[in-house]
Protein backbone atom coordinates (compact mmCIF):
# COMPACT_ATOMS: atom_id res chain seq x y z
CA UNK A 1 0.00 0.00 0.00
CA UNK A 2 1.41 3.39 -1.00
CA UNK A 3 2.00 5.94 1.71
CA UNK A 4 0.83 9.54 1.40
CA UNK A 5 3.36 12.12 2.52
CA UNK A 6 2.31 15.54 3.69
CA UNK A 7 4.04 18.37 1.81
CA UNK A 8 6.93 19.97 3.62
CA UNK A 9 6.19 23.37 5.14
CA UNK A 10 7.55 26.30 3.12
CA UNK A 11 10.96 27.57 4.16
CA UNK A 12 10.74 30.70 6.31
CA UNK A 13 11.35 33.96 4.49
CA UNK A 14 14.63 35.51 5.53
CA UNK A 15 14.77 39.28 5.19
CA UNK A 16 18.03 41.11 4.67
CA UNK A 17 19.03 44.73 5.27
CA UNK A 18 18.25 46.86 2.23
CA UNK A 19 21.62 48.60 2.60
CA UNK A 20 23.60 45.46 3.45
CA UNK A 21 22.06 42.55 1.49
CA UNK A 22 24.37 40.03 3.16
CA UNK A 23 23.04 40.75 6.67
CA UNK A 24 19.77 39.04 7.75
CA UNK A 25 17.46 41.02 10.03
CA UNK A 26 13.98 41.13 11.54
CA UNK A 27 13.96 44.87 12.29
CA UNK A 28 12.25 47.46 10.07
CA UNK A 29 12.60 51.22 9.83
CA UNK A 30 9.58 52.75 11.52
CA UNK A 31 9.37 55.47 8.85
CA UNK A 32 9.81 53.63 5.54
CA UNK A 33 9.28 50.05 6.86
CA UNK A 34 12.30 48.67 5.01
CA UNK A 35 14.42 46.02 6.79
CA UNK A 36 17.58 47.35 8.46
CA UNK A 37 20.52 45.70 10.22
CA UNK A 38 22.14 46.78 13.54
CA UNK A 39 24.66 48.98 11.70
CA UNK A 40 21.80 50.91 10.07
CA UNK A 41 19.57 51.26 13.14
CA UNK A 42 19.29 54.82 14.41
CA UNK A 43 17.18 55.22 17.56
CA UNK A 44 13.94 57.13 16.99
CA UNK A 45 11.13 58.23 19.32
CA UNK A 46 9.47 54.94 18.35
CA UNK A 47 11.71 52.06 17.28
CA UNK A 48 14.55 52.62 14.83
CA UNK A 49 14.94 54.48 11.55
CA UNK A 50 17.31 53.95 8.64
CA UNK A 51 20.06 56.46 7.72
CA UNK A 52 18.20 57.61 4.58
CA UNK A 53 15.03 58.47 6.49
CA UNK A 54 17.00 60.28 9.20
CA UNK A 55 18.90 62.29 6.57
CA UNK A 56 15.63 63.10 4.80
CA UNK A 57 14.05 64.29 8.05
CA UNK A 58 17.05 66.52 8.76
CA UNK A 59 16.90 68.07 5.28
CA UNK A 60 13.18 68.76 5.64
CA UNK A 61 13.75 70.32 9.05
CA UNK A 62 16.52 72.60 7.76
CA UNK A 63 14.45 73.72 4.77
CA UNK A 64 11.25 74.23 6.70
CA UNK A 65 7.90 74.88 4.97
CA UNK A 66 9.32 77.27 2.38
CA UNK A 67 12.15 79.45 3.68
CA UNK A 68 11.13 83.11 3.52
CA UNK A 69 12.89 85.85 1.60
CA UNK A 70 13.47 89.25 3.13
CA UNK A 71 10.45 90.42 5.07
CA UNK A 72 9.10 86.88 5.41
CA UNK A 73 8.00 86.58 1.76
CA UNK A 74 8.40 83.15 0.17
CA UNK A 75 9.02 82.57 -3.53
CA UNK A 76 5.55 81.08 -3.74
CA UNK A 77 4.00 84.31 -2.48
CA UNK A 78 6.28 86.40 -4.71
CA UNK A 79 5.13 84.45 -7.78
CA UNK A 80 1.50 84.88 -6.72
CA UNK A 81 2.10 88.63 -6.69
CA UNK A 82 3.81 88.33 -10.09
CA UNK A 83 0.61 86.92 -11.62
CA UNK A 84 -1.70 89.25 -9.66
CA UNK A 85 -0.09 92.48 -10.90
CA UNK A 86 -0.67 91.76 -14.63
CA UNK A 87 -4.28 90.91 -13.83
CA UNK A 88 -4.71 94.35 -12.28
CA UNK A 89 -3.18 95.81 -15.42
CA UNK A 90 -5.68 93.82 -17.50
CA UNK A 91 -8.53 95.49 -15.61
CA UNK A 92 -6.98 98.93 -16.00
CA UNK A 93 -6.46 98.45 -19.74
CA UNK A 94 -9.60 96.48 -20.53
CA UNK A 95 -12.05 98.15 -18.17
CA UNK A 96 -14.44 96.56 -15.65
CA UNK A 97 -15.45 93.77 -18.02
CA UNK A 98 -11.88 92.43 -17.88
CA UNK A 99 -12.53 91.40 -14.29
CA UNK A 100 -14.69 88.53 -15.52
CA UNK A 101 -14.15 88.31 -19.28
CA UNK A 102 -11.22 90.27 -20.73
CA UNK A 103 -11.40 90.77 -24.48
CA UNK A 104 -9.05 89.02 -26.86
CA UNK A 105 -7.72 92.42 -27.86
CA UNK A 106 -6.74 93.24 -24.27
CA UNK A 107 -5.01 89.90 -23.74
CA UNK A 108 -3.23 90.10 -27.09
CA UNK A 109 -1.96 93.61 -26.44
CA UNK A 110 -0.58 92.54 -23.04
CA UNK A 111 1.25 89.49 -24.38
CA UNK A 112 -1.03 86.48 -24.90
CA UNK A 113 0.44 83.57 -26.85
CA UNK A 114 -0.86 83.64 -30.43
CA UNK A 115 0.95 81.29 -32.85
CA UNK A 116 0.80 83.57 -35.89
CA UNK A 117 2.15 86.49 -33.84
CA UNK A 118 4.89 84.32 -32.34
CA UNK A 119 5.90 83.01 -35.76
CA UNK A 120 6.11 86.60 -37.00
CA UNK A 121 8.92 87.17 -34.49
CA UNK A 122 7.20 87.97 -31.17
CA UNK A 123 8.75 85.04 -29.29
CA UNK A 124 8.49 86.88 -25.99
CA UNK A 125 4.82 85.90 -25.93
CA UNK A 126 5.91 82.39 -24.92
CA UNK A 127 6.90 83.89 -21.54
CA UNK A 128 4.44 86.74 -21.00
CA UNK A 129 1.41 84.49 -21.57
CA UNK A 130 2.08 82.61 -18.32
CA UNK A 131 1.41 85.78 -16.29
CA UNK A 132 -1.96 86.67 -17.86
CA UNK A 133 -5.42 85.29 -17.08
CA UNK A 134 -8.87 85.22 -18.65
CA UNK A 135 -10.89 86.57 -15.75
CA UNK A 136 -11.13 86.42 -11.96
CA UNK A 137 -12.25 82.78 -11.84
CA UNK A 138 -9.30 81.71 -13.99
CA UNK A 139 -6.70 83.44 -11.83
CA UNK A 140 -8.42 82.44 -8.57
CA UNK A 141 -8.35 78.73 -9.41
CA UNK A 142 -4.75 78.88 -10.58
CA UNK A 143 -3.63 80.88 -7.54
CA UNK A 144 -5.37 78.52 -5.11
CA UNK A 145 -3.86 75.40 -6.73
CA UNK A 146 -0.43 77.01 -6.86
CA UNK A 147 -0.61 78.09 -3.22
CA UNK A 148 -1.50 74.55 -2.12
CA UNK A 149 1.38 72.83 -3.87
CA UNK A 150 3.86 75.69 -4.24
CA UNK A 151 4.60 75.85 -0.53
CA UNK A 152 5.35 72.13 -0.40
CA UNK A 153 7.55 72.17 -3.50
CA UNK A 154 9.46 75.24 -2.31
CA UNK A 155 10.03 73.61 1.08
CA UNK A 156 11.24 70.41 -0.61
CA UNK A 157 13.49 71.85 -3.32
CA UNK A 158 14.38 75.30 -2.05
CA UNK A 159 13.86 78.79 -3.44
CA UNK A 160 16.16 78.64 -6.46
CA UNK A 161 14.77 75.41 -7.85
CA UNK A 162 11.25 76.62 -7.21
CA UNK A 163 11.86 79.56 -9.55
CA UNK A 164 13.54 77.31 -12.12
CA UNK A 165 10.71 74.77 -12.04
CA UNK A 166 8.08 77.48 -12.48
CA UNK A 167 9.76 79.40 -15.31
CA UNK A 168 11.10 76.44 -17.30
CA UNK A 169 7.83 74.51 -16.97
CA UNK A 170 5.90 77.61 -18.02
CA UNK A 171 8.12 78.02 -21.08
CA UNK A 172 7.78 74.35 -22.07
CA UNK A 173 4.01 74.61 -21.56
CA UNK A 174 3.81 77.60 -23.91
CA UNK A 175 6.01 75.78 -26.42
CA UNK A 176 3.72 72.72 -26.32
CA UNK A 177 0.71 74.94 -27.00
CA UNK A 178 2.54 76.78 -29.79
CA UNK A 179 4.00 73.68 -31.42
CA UNK A 180 1.00 71.35 -31.29
CA UNK A 181 -2.04 73.61 -31.00
CA UNK A 182 -4.05 75.26 -33.76
CA UNK A 183 -2.77 78.53 -35.20
CA UNK A 184 -5.99 80.24 -34.11
CA UNK A 185 -5.11 79.75 -30.41
CA UNK A 186 -5.03 82.71 -28.05
CA UNK A 187 -3.51 81.25 -24.88
CA UNK A 188 -3.00 82.78 -21.44
CA UNK A 189 -2.62 81.48 -17.92
CA UNK A 190 -0.15 80.26 -15.33
CA UNK A 191 -1.64 76.77 -15.37
CA UNK A 192 1.20 75.33 -17.47
CA UNK A 193 3.82 76.59 -15.02
CA UNK A 194 1.68 75.45 -12.08
CA UNK A 195 1.33 72.02 -13.70
CA UNK A 196 5.14 71.95 -13.67
CA UNK A 197 5.17 72.67 -9.93
CA UNK A 198 2.67 69.85 -9.51
CA UNK A 199 4.93 67.60 -11.60
CA UNK A 200 7.84 68.33 -9.26
CA UNK A 201 5.55 67.48 -6.32
CA UNK A 202 4.81 64.12 -7.97
CA UNK A 203 8.51 63.46 -8.63
CA UNK A 204 9.36 64.15 -4.97
CA UNK A 205 6.62 61.79 -3.78
CA UNK A 206 7.55 59.13 -6.35
CA UNK A 207 11.12 58.90 -5.06
CA UNK A 208 9.66 58.25 -1.58
CA UNK A 209 6.77 56.04 -2.63
CA UNK A 210 7.84 53.40 -0.07
CA UNK A 211 6.69 55.82 2.67
CA UNK A 212 3.00 55.87 3.54
CA UNK A 213 2.66 59.67 3.38
CA UNK A 214 4.19 60.00 -0.08
CA UNK A 215 2.34 56.93 -1.38
CA UNK A 216 -0.88 58.68 -0.36
CA UNK A 217 0.32 61.86 -2.10
CA UNK A 218 0.85 59.88 -5.30
CA UNK A 219 -2.67 58.47 -5.15
CA UNK A 220 -4.03 61.97 -4.59
CA UNK A 221 -1.96 63.31 -7.51
CA UNK A 222 -3.33 60.59 -9.80
CA UNK A 223 -6.86 61.56 -8.80
CA UNK A 224 -6.14 65.23 -9.57
CA UNK A 225 -4.72 64.32 -13.00
CA UNK A 226 -7.75 62.17 -13.87
CA UNK A 227 -10.17 64.90 -12.79
CA UNK A 228 -8.31 67.53 -14.80
CA UNK A 229 -8.30 65.25 -17.84
CA UNK A 230 -12.07 64.81 -17.58
CA UNK A 231 -12.59 68.56 -17.20
CA UNK A 232 -10.34 69.27 -20.20
CA UNK A 233 -12.28 66.70 -22.25
CA UNK A 234 -15.58 68.36 -21.41
CA UNK A 235 -14.39 71.97 -21.65
CA UNK A 236 -12.48 72.42 -24.88
CA UNK A 237 -11.30 75.93 -24.03
CA UNK A 238 -8.71 74.41 -21.66
CA UNK A 239 -5.28 74.20 -23.29
CA UNK A 240 -4.46 70.62 -22.30
CA UNK A 241 -1.28 70.63 -24.40
CA UNK A 242 0.21 73.30 -22.15
CA UNK A 243 -0.80 71.35 -19.05
CA UNK A 244 0.84 68.15 -20.29
CA UNK A 245 4.01 69.96 -21.38
CA UNK A 246 4.34 71.76 -18.05
CA UNK A 247 3.63 68.61 -16.03
CA UNK A 248 6.29 66.61 -17.85
CA UNK A 249 8.88 69.39 -17.56
CA UNK A 250 8.23 69.85 -13.84
CA UNK A 251 8.46 66.11 -13.18
CA UNK A 252 11.76 65.82 -15.05
CA UNK A 253 13.33 68.78 -13.24
CA UNK A 254 11.99 67.65 -9.86
CA UNK A 255 13.21 64.10 -10.35
CA UNK A 256 16.71 65.19 -11.38
CA UNK A 257 16.98 67.89 -8.70
CA UNK A 258 16.10 65.43 -5.94
CA UNK A 259 19.50 63.78 -5.47
CA UNK A 260 21.25 63.02 -2.15
CA UNK A 261 24.62 64.43 -3.23
CA UNK A 262 24.79 68.16 -3.90
CA UNK A 263 27.23 67.87 -6.81
CA UNK A 264 25.19 65.12 -8.45
CA UNK A 265 22.01 67.10 -7.91
CA UNK A 266 23.50 70.22 -9.47
CA UNK A 267 24.94 68.48 -12.53
CA UNK A 268 21.90 66.32 -13.28
CA UNK A 269 19.36 69.07 -12.73
CA UNK A 270 21.27 71.66 -14.76
CA UNK A 271 21.71 69.10 -17.51
CA UNK A 272 17.99 68.33 -17.45
CA UNK A 273 17.03 72.00 -17.61
CA UNK A 274 19.44 72.51 -20.51
CA UNK A 275 17.96 69.56 -22.43
CA UNK A 276 14.39 70.74 -21.80
CA UNK A 277 15.27 74.27 -22.93
CA UNK A 278 16.98 72.86 -26.01
CA UNK A 279 13.97 70.74 -26.90
CA UNK A 280 11.75 73.79 -26.39
CA UNK A 281 13.88 75.96 -28.68
CA UNK A 282 13.99 73.22 -31.32
CA UNK A 283 10.20 72.88 -31.27
CA UNK A 284 9.80 76.64 -31.54
CA UNK A 285 12.09 76.76 -34.57
CA UNK A 286 10.33 73.81 -36.20
CA UNK A 287 6.85 75.27 -35.63
CA UNK A 288 7.95 78.72 -36.77
CA UNK A 289 9.25 77.35 -40.07
CA UNK A 290 6.05 75.31 -40.43
CA UNK A 291 3.76 78.32 -39.86
CA UNK A 292 5.79 80.66 -42.03
CA UNK A 293 5.55 78.16 -44.89
CA UNK A 294 1.76 78.39 -44.84
CA UNK A 295 0.27 79.96 -48.02
CA UNK A 296 -0.37 83.66 -47.51
CA UNK A 297 1.52 83.86 -44.21
CA UNK A 298 2.09 87.62 -44.51
CA UNK A 299 -1.62 88.16 -45.03
CA UNK A 300 -2.39 86.00 -41.98
CA UNK A 301 -0.06 88.14 -39.86
CA UNK A 302 -1.75 91.31 -41.06
CA UNK A 303 -5.19 89.84 -40.32
CA UNK A 304 -4.19 88.76 -36.79
CA UNK A 305 -2.78 92.17 -35.89
CA UNK A 306 -5.75 93.94 -37.46
CA UNK A 307 -8.22 91.76 -35.55
CA UNK A 308 -6.51 92.07 -32.17
CA UNK A 309 -5.11 95.56 -32.70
Amino acid sequence: MAEDHLPSPPAPTIEVCYRHPEVPTRVHCTRCERPICPDCMIPAPVGFQCPECVAEARREFRKGPGRPLRGGVTVTKALLVAIAIPFVIEIVVGGPQALFDPSGQTLFQLGAMQPIAVASGQFWRLFTAMFLHAGILHIALNAYFFYLFGRTVEGSFGRTWMVVIYLVSGFVASVASYAFGPVTTLAVGASGAIAGVFGAFIAYAYRRRHMALHAANLRMALTVIVLNALIAFGYRAIDWRAHVGGLIAGFVIGYLADQPAAQQRRSLAIGGVTVLAGIGVALVLWRTVDIRSMPGFDELVAQVFAFFG
